[in-house]
Parts: structure tokens; sequence; C-alpha cells
């Protein structure tokens, strides 16, 4: 949680994304980058009100992000801090939210919206939470890489460009807002055209490694970046945008490229 009179400043000048753009009750796909550009950690991030700002973490936990940020408070008249609160998530409509505007319902619960092409989806954000589906999550993980939100690792933090993660499919970052940590990079890529490699959603018939070497009959040309062990196989991978024909490979397994789902898009 960000709170406090400067809690929309801070976050306009540390996040990639317009956080201006949000009125209450609204969210949208955010991240934070390294000065060169480099995606830290992605979130959805939450307006509240005008005080107020979520940010709800799907790789990077908050206690660990929280004191990092903190660095670059300085004078800015806002607090960070980890709420105490539990998020359920299930495969099933939302009651009253919708897209990118989220809805307070009974018991102060906060639902999201974050449905896709592949069918329905809703978070909510409570005081308690029921026990889960421990089966489920990989599902859950598996439904955001199919529309393409990466599920980054440790392993895979501050290695690739938001363009490289086409992120640019989310609408989760802006080139046009100002300033803001690696937004110079972010700039220079989209203007002068240079985004060369992006995401790619692949199955095979087994678990493909993450950090495993893509290869094109034989010769390296990318990473995985973000794998499910769940039924069907499947991982996403940072590739060249232009890599010709041929099969593809990782790790002894052969690939193929399914091509990825629409609608996460917030």
């Amino acid at each position: 949680a960000l709170e406090g009179p400067d809690a929309l400043a801070f976050a306009q000048a540390q996040f990639m994304n317009d956080v201006s753009a949000l009125g209450d009750g609204q969210w949208q796909w955010n991240g934070w980058l390294t000065p060169k550009g480099r995606v830290i950690a992605l979130f959805a991030l939450l307006r509240l009100d005008a005080r107020t700002l979520w940010l709800l973490l799907p790789d990077v936990g908050a206690a660990e992000l929280a004191p990092l940020l903190q660095r670059f408070v300085f004078r800015s008249k806002v607090a960070l801090s980890v709420p105490s609160v539990a998020v359920n998530g299930g495969f099933h409509p939302p009651n009253a939210a919708s897209g990118a505007s989220f809805a307070v319902i009974a018991d102060n619960q906060i639902e999201l919206d974050m449905s896709g092409g592949g069918g329905a989806r809703t978070v909510r954000i409570a005081a308690s939470a029921a026990p889960g589906d421990a089966s489920a999550v990989s599902h859950w993980a598996a439904f955001d890489m199919a529309h393409g939100l990466p599920r980054l690792p440790p392993s895979q933090s501050e290695l690739w460009t938001p363009q490289q993660l086409s992120l640019d499919r989310l609408h989760a970052f802006s080139v046009k807002k100002g300033c803001y940590p690696g937004q110079e990079i972010v700039a220079r890529t989209h203007f002068l055209g240079q985004a060369k490699r992006g995401l790619v959603a692949l199955c095979a018939s087994a678990p493909i490694p993450i950090g495993a070497d893509v290869e094109l009959d034989g010769t390296a040309i990318g990473k995985i970046v973000s794998a499910s062990p769940a039924e069907p196989c499947f991982a996403l991978a940072v590739l060249p945008v232009q890599r010709g024909t041929g099969g593809l490979s990782a790790a002894g397994l052969g690939l193929n490229d399914i091509g990825l789902r629409e609608g996460l898009v917030r």
C-alpha cells in the first residue's frame, strides 16, 4: 500500500504506466523498472482514492518490494506498508467488478475482474480468506501466461525490457507520461522502432525449464522466461520478432508456437 498526499505523485514518478490516468475505483497493469529499463516486478495497481494505492503482486513478495521502494521516498509524503489482507482467486464471473473498474462488495471485499479470452476469473481482497485449492494455482498462472502476462520468478527479474515482454499488449507501460526509472530506454526503443524481440507462447509434451535456451534448428535464438508445469505444458519465451521458419526446441523438447490469447488488457 502507498498512502499519503504524495502517493499518486510517487507512483507516477517510479512506475512505468500512467498512474494519473486512473480514477478512484480503477486499476491497471503496471511495473517497476531498473534504470536500464529492465522489469523488476509486474503488478496490478489499484487506485482506492486520491491518497491510497495498492499493488497486487503475483510474483514478488510485498514485504520484499516495500523496502526497495522506500529508498526513493526521500521527502515525499507517502507511507509504504503491507496491509493485513488475504487474496482469493476463482474461475467464475465477478459479481460487480468489470474490466478496469474494481468493486467494493459485501464485508468490504475488493473485487477485481481478471477475465480474458480464455474465460471468466475473479480476484477478491478481504480481511481473511477461506482455504483455497492449491491445485488451481498453476492453472491460474497458466491463464496469465496464455494471455501474455509473464510470471517472472527471481531468476528472470531485471533481465527484460517491457517491449521484450510484449507488455504493450496489456497497455502496461507508457512512453508519453514523463520520467520514471528506465523511461529513456523504453521511449527510445518505442520511437526508434527497435523492439526486435517479443513474447511467444509455446507448448511441449513435457514441462519446459525456465531459463532454457530456445533453439531454431539447433541454433539458440532466445530464452524461456515463464513456464507452467501443469498440463498442457506451456511456456513464454522472448524470441526475435523476425526469426524465420524452422523447428523450435528447448532442453531437448520440441516446441509449438500456439499464439497469445487476447482479453487481459486493462
